[in-house]
């Protein structure tokens, strides 16, 4: 079906323009900038310096795909070969166990609220460089136990300069912070409320990245879809997605190991970083015939936590086939002496529906906030936090959420996290079976988990 390309023009200009931005030659304290991106460990990169080819792969876009140090089974000045995993172990629980919500148009349907323990998530990454330190690979095993779902994917990236690096394979859209380099060192395992319905996914890609002046990052992208996990080839649409975002770090030009949360590493010098997002799609597909009711496309979802793709979402019995994403997203946080704050604003907006029938809606516009704050009660040990979130939706359900939490850290490094997560929802539009949501809950979660990163 025809679509206009306007939109998607104007964006895709956008995003050369950025690029070209990275051409521009690197201004102030060029020699300490590092080639990665600062929301990774922040270790440079020199060609012509061969410690840095036992580095392992500094992504600089996804903090999903990023190892950390791990183990170093080869290097020669050809190529090299670094190993590094991540585990999950975690208890949650959705309570009340028996309950059903009410969807925008008057539905009764049930919460599948969970109370199990999994081995929840494994990632291991083999990383190296082939040819020239300049040239990176990535090759990741993912695999998530509550879902049995296992994939292999990687990336490479070649650095041009400090300004530019130029990528390729596996890769986020980039519509909010979480998705651009501090996973896992989030204040529990997984992505709170308001983020996680705003957020979109990760598909495959290209995308360009680096500091064209000093404490100052971008990255832009263009991704097959908004969400390639349960969406073939086969299955999938001629729309593509694009994306950029931007951070700043004008006080210390850094924000702790990945810009994660918390501050472990007590900063003494206020650490800040400002950031803002975009990400946009004119032609998401629901990726599955009408005729099957339920999409193979289940990223996006409305406010009442029904897939914006089910058949019936937004008038019984009809189907939305195609529609236009676009999502802004602003960010600030700040670290000092074991105290650290994060905040995100999100505007989604989802329009120009093509359907098979009449539709009560030509768009649909959503807003959230998201905040959180903790404090290292015992330096380097453990970190008390608590997290909000609220949605001004379409729909005016009002859904929040308060989540008080507690980490402790037995060695005294992000590498090892045993963590306490509690959260008191009210009509989460979020939800899956991978992350601490059941769509339409009202209640507590609770969750127990342990992690390690080498």
């Amino acid at each position: 079906m025809a679509r206009t390309a306007f939109g998607s023009l104007r964006l895709r200009c956008a995003v050369v323009a950025i690029a070209m931005l990275a051409f521009l030659p690197a201004r102030g304290a060029a020699q300490d900038i590092s080639v990665v991106n600062p929301a990774d460990s922040g270790a440079k990169l020199d060609a012509a310096d061969t410690a840095a080819m036992r580095k392992p792969m500094a992504n600089t876009t996804a903090g999903e795909f990023t190892p950390s140090k791990g183990f170093q089974l080869f290097t020669s000045d050809r190529a090299s070969l670094n190993i590094s995993v991540y585990g999950l172990f975690r208890w949650i629980d959705q309570t009340p166990g028996d309950q059903t919500f009410t969807d925008h148009l008057g539905r009764t349907r049930e919460v599948q609220a969970r109370n199990d323990m999994y081995w929840q998530r494994s990632m291991i990454w083999f990383t190296g460089f082939f040819g020239t330190p300049d040239l990176r690979y990535n090759l990741t095993v993912w695999s998530l136990g509550a879902t049995q779902q296992t994939l292999v994917f990687g990336n490479l990236q070649y650095r041009v300069s400090p300004a530019l690096t130029i990528g390729a394979g596996m890769a986020p859209n980039l519509a909010v912070r979480s998705m651009q380099g501090s996973w896992p060192f989030w204040a529990g395992s997984d992505r709170q409320m308001t983020e996680e319905f705003m957020r979109v996914g990760f598909s495959s890609g290209v995308f360009v990245t680096g500091q064209p002046i000093s404490r100052f990052w971008y990255t832009a992208g263009v991704n097959t879809n908004l969400s390639q996990l349960g969406v073939t080839a086969a299955n999938d649409g001629r729309g593509m997605s694009y994306s950029a975002s931007v951070q700043w770090m004008p006080t210390t030009g850094e924000f702790g190991p990945r810009g994660g949360f918390g501050d472990l590493e007590y900063h003494k010098t206020l650490a800040t970083r400002f950031g803002a997002s975009y990400a946009h799609a004119s032609d998401e597909y629901r990726a599955a015939p009408n005729t099957q009711p339920n999409p193979n496309e289940t990223q996006l979802k409305f406010s009442d936590g029904v897939l914006a793709f089910e058949t019936g979402a937004l008038a019984d019995g009809v189907t939305i086939e195609y529609l236009a994403y676009d999502e802004f997203a602003f960010d600030a946080g700040l670290k000092y002496r074991g105290w650290s704050f994060q905040s995100e604003y999100y505007q989604r907006k989802l329009s120009d529906f093509v359907a098979d029938g009449p539709l009560p809606l030509s768009s649909v516009i959503d807003r959230g906030f998201q905040a959180q704050l903790g404090y290292m009660v015992v330096p380097q040990h453990i970190l008390l936090y608590t997290s909000a979130g609220y949605v001004w939706d379409q729909f005016k359900r009002h859904p929040y959420e308060i989540s008080p939490g507690v980490s402790w850290y037995p060695m005294g490094t992000r590498s090892w996290r045993l963590n306490l997560h509690t959260i008191n929802v009210y009509k989460t539009p979020a939800g899956s079976t991978f992350g601490y949501y059941a769509s339409g809950q009202s209640g507590w979660t609770f969750s127990l988990g342990t992690d390690i990163l080498f």
